[in-house]
């Protein structure tokens, strides 16, 4: 076994002195999040005798420290004419529920009473898509006013809007992927089929209902006067209707049955993914705080980022002393057997093989034909042992130039990227710093199906960096103002250079991509090994796996 990571020195105790006011940012704004519609809409849940949807959730789950939450950040600074959509109005993520890993959604209804928007409708679909993959039960909490009309033509007609929530409700259903909701406030038209579609339904008396058409629509549409218990409460659904399974009286009630039920869940067969007993990192996690890339054109060594999430003593290298810009090893995580390609940031000397074209270089994230080829080699080998894979991405692309394209970096990275494409072993991906270009791609950016994908506060999500998409863009200005007749002088230029470039940074950020559901869930660096392990453990939960296949590999 290779020895991974050494003690923080002082260089590494100053960075952390940078790193806080990122970190403070991040905790401030997962808790201004957290409030939802605010604490005015809190009382008025309490005061209708309603829990709100975190609560809900935290009385569900056996340890709500343990729950991980995924899209906190959806809808972050979208919707601002409509008033904003914290969490994109739903509370989801994954929880011990009576022992067994549920995925859980929660509807919350202080934000524009659980309306959907847009990314509601997204974040609900990577919710399903979460238990599809893994087997996992899902649990919905239904309190919901339905479709945001005036964004109506954003959610209900195309393939992944609104509609397709209902479609993934039959998949599930007949997979044998148990799902059970509960009622628990308004259930209106469109959205009424969610709840009934699910294996099991509950209704909680006095606030929940569900129906097609509200008493409103039913006065205009056919001129009947219904008020709202008789049309679809709790009474008449579960005694004349008969469309609900069960009655109950408060939300602790309802989520005391939910409990019952999944306690009573069969035993279930697994993908059978190699684990032994845990061992702890080599160095404390919190240890990333100093070690996360604030700064990313600067160089730092990733096997440090390693030492301090993966089991202590775990580390077993491929090729080690080829294609060095990628580090790929096999090694565990809470006991799990997993297999790591990470990009590599420090200078290395490469140390011969064909392909290397420099005796000395800065890896810089950048990803050379030598690296790829192995990475190929070694995701394949990780896809016979059934071995599940982990990304670590600080990637700003593959390199470029004369001797970069004679050596076949086009083939290569194709070669990659295949492999990658073609896996069928859970993949995971964890953004470290940048993630720019072909090299999203080829280390398991979205398109690739991740099982879960996360990243950093640091996380840069782009097809290139800042400054030179800045530059590119800088000219292609300068270039229409010269052709209208007008050439900007030197100030000019400046000031609408930093104005290109603060616009792109900001849609390149970590919040950005969350907001938008491109990952799953910005972390703190230090809860990246729990992340991790659940997510394997979820993974473990789905027994079937295709034959790997890959497409045509040139050599």
């Amino acid at each position: 076994m290779t020895l991974l990571g050494t003690p923080l020195d002082e260089s590494a105790r100053r960075r952390l002195e940078k790193a806080r006011t990122v970190l403070d940012e991040f905790a401030a704004r997962a808790a201004v999040i957290r409030l939802g519609g605010g604490e005015s809409g809190i009382r008025r849940e309490h005061e209708r005798g309603k829990m709100t949807a975190r609560e809900r959730v935290a009385a569900l789950v056996d340890d709500p420290d343990g729950f991980l939450e995924f899209g906190l950040f959806a809808g972050f600074g979208m919707y601002e004419e409509q008033g904003g959509c914290p969490a994109g109005g739903t509370v989801a993520g994954i929880g011990r529920v009576s022992g067994r890993l549920c995925v859980i959604v929660a509807n919350d209804a202080t934000v524009k009473a659980g309306a959907w928007f847009p990314i509601t409708a997204r974040k609900n679909l990577r919710a399903q898509e979460f238990a599809l993959e893994n087997c996992l039960p899902i649990l919905y909490l239904v309190d919901s006013a339905g479709v945001f009309l005036p964004m109506q033509d954003e959610i209900f007609p195309d393939r992944d809007h609104f509609g397709r929530i209902f479609r993934n409700n039959a998949i599930l259903s007949a997979r044998g992927i148990p799902q059970i909701a509960a009622i628990m406030g308004s259930c209106v038209a469109g959205g009424a089929y969610l709840p009934i579609m699910s294996d099991e339904a509950l209704i909680v008396r006095g606030t929940g209902s569900v129906f097609l058409a509200g008493p409103f629509l039913v006065k205009a549409a056919i001129g009947e006067d219904a008020d709202q218990e008789t049309l679809g409460g709790a009474e008449t659904h579960s005694r004349i209707s008969g469309v609900t399974d069960y009655e109950v009286e408060n939300d602790a009630e309802a989520i005391a049955t939910i409990r019952d039920l999944v306690s009573r869940f069969g035993e279930r067969p697994t993908a059978g993914f190699h684990r032994e007993a845990p061992a702890g990192p080599a160095f404390d996690p919190r240890d990333l705080h100093a070690l996360m890339p604030v700064e990313g054109h600067l160089p730092y060594d990733m096997r440090e980022i390693l030492a301090r999430i993966i089991d202590a003593g775990s580390w077993t290298e491929y090729k080690e002393g080829y294609g060095r810009t990628l580090l790929t090893g096999y090694a565990r995580i809470e006991g799990w057997s997993v297999g790591i390609v990470a990009n590599q940031r420090v200078t290395v000397r490469a140390r011969g093989g064909k392909k290397s074209h420099v005796d000395e270089m800065q890896a810089g994230g950048v990803i050379y034909s030598d690296s790829a080829d192995k990475a190929a080699r070694f995701i394949m080998v990780c896809n016979q042992k059934r071995i599940p894979l982990l990304f670590l991405q600080d990637v700003t692309g593959f390199m470029v130039g004369t001797r970069a394209e004679h050596g076949g970096i086009i083939k290569d990275g194709a070669k990659m990227v295949n492999a990658v494409a073609n896996s069928v072993v859970p993949k995971f991906t964890v953004v470290v710093g940048n993630s720019y270009g072909a090299g999203n791609y080829a280390m398991c950016g979205r398109s690739y199906d991740p099982r879960l994908m996360l990243a950093w506060p640091t996380a840069r999500i782009a097809v290139m960096g800042g400054q030179q998409a800045a530059r590119t863009l800088l000219q292609i200005q300068v270039a229409k103002m010269k052709r209208q007749g007008r050439e900007p002088d030197a100030e000019e230029q400046k000031t609408l250079f930093e104005s290109i470039l603060a616009h792109y940074e900001e849609t390149t950020s970590a919040y950005h991509a969350a907001a938008r559901l491109w990952v799953d869930e910005v972390v703190d660096p230090a809860d990246t090994r729990r992340w991790l392990a659940i997510g394997i453990e979820m993974a473990d939960s789905n027994p079937e796996m295709p034959i790997f296949r890959t497409g045509v590999l040139q050599t």
